[in-house]
């Protein structure tokens, strides 16, 4: 059978059922999600470094304690993507969207002890391809690549304030998903047969993220350091292989695993009123299986993915009487590699962003924008634009009333 890297190929329509029709997202697990709240989002996607009391952060958690004692918080938002691919045989656009994730947390003793739980996406697959060429013009041939699916995760975690200046969190995650990959090969002559090969990956388990924060005020400044650490794990795993030729079908149940993954970050914020963040995380791909030894061949060629963030926000006067003066400003930009060494090129996102305070709960609408850049004009090149909007409600809901 004849397989043709979409790297070098026009593009036919795209579609998915899920957050990405990138072309990208046909190795390994796809599309990784950062899993950091809107606002973060618009500041380039920190997180292992940011504690406030305005959002929930799955990315750290450590951060949980943030909230006030008496609040109960909830966070829901949802995305819209459009996309344009090009390469040397033409250009493609392509719009999708989908819900992003859905989160709360609460306190469970004053200030010292909160939790958080919540629905987030790990990954995600989607993409169509299309090749049409010709053996020596005697044969006439076309080429499909079709690939969807998601690794979706339910998390719960617990944070502890164990000082005035530290807190310690943890996160366990139940993964579960598939990933579905079809390569069809057909001729335009009768008497040679088409071929195709289907695969299905299905994986599941329970994995853990331990985050640590410091922290310090004095005055009207604040700085914050924060790290994140997961260990390697390896995947309750399925693959379905089938092939036309000789109708034969393969199961393999060994060989897929999720990297160890390290990360740190900072922040600084003065008055409640100029926060700036950085972030740095690796994950260790490079010596994480994909396909192992029970399915050579499959997927080599996997790397460290380093990400690099940085994102700054704003707001004139938090308890300004002008509506304007209370509205968070958000920037940022991100930077990262990608985890297959076949891909080569960085992810460079570059975003902005508003918070709208609500007047009458504690509430924020916050929307971002993200521009993102990856590939190159000598194979793929892809440019999208994300729009993300989110409610982050904050209620009181533990406090006793007075009679």
């Amino acid at each position: 059978m004849v397989i043709l890297s979409p790297f070098a190929c026009p593009l036919s329509p795209l579609s998915a059922q899920n957050m990405t029709s990138s072309p990208y997202s046909r190795y390994a697990y796809g599309d990784l999600n950062e899993n950091v709240p809107t606002g973060y989002r618009a500041m380039g996607g920190v997180g292992l470094g940011m504690r406030s009391s305005r959002a929930i952060n799955p990315a750290q958690p450590a951060s949980y304690t943030a909230c006030d004692s008496l609040t109960f918080m909830f966070d829901l938002a949802a995305s819209a993507n459009w996309s344009r691919y090009r390469d040397a045989g033409g250009m493609k656009n392509k719009a999708n969207g989908n819900l992003e994730y859905v989160t709360l947390q609460f306190p469970l003793y004053k200030r010292w002890v909160s939790m958080s739980a919540g629905l987030l996406p790990y990954s995600s697959v989607g993409y169509n391809i299309e090749l049409s060429d010709s053996i020596n013009s005697d044969y006439h041939y076309t080429t499909n690549y079709y690939g969807d699916g998601n690794i979706s995760q339910v998390y719960g975690g617990l944070s502890f304030n164990v000082y005035n200046w530290l807190a310690l969190g943890a996160n366990v995650y139940y993964m579960w998903g598939e990933l579905s990959h079809m390569r069809m090969l057909s001729f335009t002559e009768s008497n040679v047969n088409s071929t195709i090969q289907y695969e299905n990956l299905s994986v599941s388990n329970v994995r853990f993220r331990a985050g640590a924060q410091l922290f310090h005020t004095w005055g009207d400044h604040t700085i914050n350091l924060g790290a994140i650490y997961e260990h390697k794990l390896r995947l309750n795993s399925q693959l379905l292989l089938f092939e036309t030729q000789g109708d034969t079908v393969y199961t393999y149940t060994e060989g897929w695993q999720l990297p160890m993954v390290w990360g740190v970050g900072g922040s600084y914020s003065w008055a409640n009123r100029l926060t700036v963040a950085f972030d740095f995380e690796r994950q260790c791909m490079a010596s994480a299986d994909y396909g192992g030894v029970d399915y050579p061949g499959y997927m080599s060629g996997l790397r460290d993915r380093d990400r690099y963030a940085f994102g700054v926000e704003y707001r004139h006067n938090p308890m300004g009487r002008n509506y304007a003066e209370r509205m968070l400003w958000r920037a940022g930009i991100n930077v990262q590699d990608e985890y297959v060494s076949l891909v080569g090129a960085k992810k460079v996102t570059a975003s902005i962003g508003v918070g709208f305070p609500l007047y009458t709960i504690g509430t924020v609408i916050n929307t971002t924008v993200e521009y993102t850049h990856r590939g190159s004009k000598a194979g793929l090149e892809e440019n999208s634009l994300r729009f993300t909007i989110g409610a982050s409600v904050a209620e009181n809901w533990f406090f006793k009333r007075k009679l």
